[in-house]
């Protein structure tokens, strides 16, 4: 029952945010990578690292080596971000899922639960960017980058007037984003159209009810050692690695 209800207010996090990612390696990788979400995710959230048994999320390993994508993004960077950062996100949602269980069994303290569902939209938020941001790219020697194919790109051209234009609007978004954030490709159910949004922390300024497609962190960890304080430039090469086979999957499974 305890796991039933921590499961239950995770996936209430989830809903908040509209989104779900995966990540995971070898023939795990190959047999999930066609898996997609129910009710508008895009990607099914039991793949985010949930333990059953344990009741908590554990982090989920990269879907390549951490080498795969060092013409843009380095090594290092890539194992300081994934096992440091993004863990510490799964660690902060954790916590703040016991501490807001506890508060609904009596026996925490009810005057913070504000504070831990601030902790939980943060924490969660950066967990879910974070396992879509590492799905959504692959290396160019595996066909990364170029331009999608199919609905996506029609509907981008429909939704930007061409694919430059697109390119044009996201990078700049991401770019200039205030401080530390995301840039985000993001399907809006309603009118059924593409939006560019950008993401302030990992959970500010992403409308209700839309559906990440494609994120680009664009926090100072994810490009300094490389890049510097040069974000455009870093924008613009993870353009070059984008798997654009893996965001048209989103967009179906978004469409329903």
């Amino acid at each position: 029952m305890k796991t039933d209800m921590t499961r239950r207010s995770a996936l209430t996090g989830l809903a908040a945010l509209g989104a779900a990612g995966m990540a995971a390696t070898g023939s795990r990788a190959s047999s999930l990578a066609t898996g997609l979400g129910r009710g508008g995710a895009p990607i099914a959230p039991e793949y985010l690292g949930w333990d059953e048994r344990a009741g908590e999320y554990t982090l989920p390993d990269l879907p390549y080596a951490y080498d795969a994508l060092s013409d843009v993004i380095d090594e290092q960077t890539m194992r300081i971000h994934h096992d440091k950062h993004h863990a510490g996100y799964v660690k902060g949602a954790n916590t703040a899922l016991k501490n807001l269980e506890s508060i609904r069994l009596n026996s925490g303290d009810a005057s913070t639960l504000e504070h831990w569902q601030r902790e939980l939209s943060f924490n969660m938020g950066g967990h879910i960017n974070h396992t879509l941001f590492w799905k959504g790219m692959k290396p160019t020697s595996e066909g990364g980058g170029g331009q999608p194919s199919g609905n996506l790109i029609n509907m981008i051209n429909r939704d930007f007037g061409s694919f430059s234009n697109f390119s044009d609007h996201f990078t700049s978004a991401a770019t200039t984003v205030e401080g530390s954030g995301w840039g985000w490709l993001v399907y809006e159910p309603i009118a059924g159209r593409l939006m560019v949004l950008q993401m302030h922390n990992q959970h500010q300024m992403l409308f209700a009810g839309a559906i990440p497609l494609l994120g680009v962190d664009v926090w100072e960890h994810a490009y300094y050692l490389k890049y510097q304080n040069n974000r455009g430039e870093y924008v613009k090469a993870f353009m070059q690695v984008v798997d654009w086979d893996e965001i048209s999957r989103r967009l179906e499974a978004a469409r329903g």
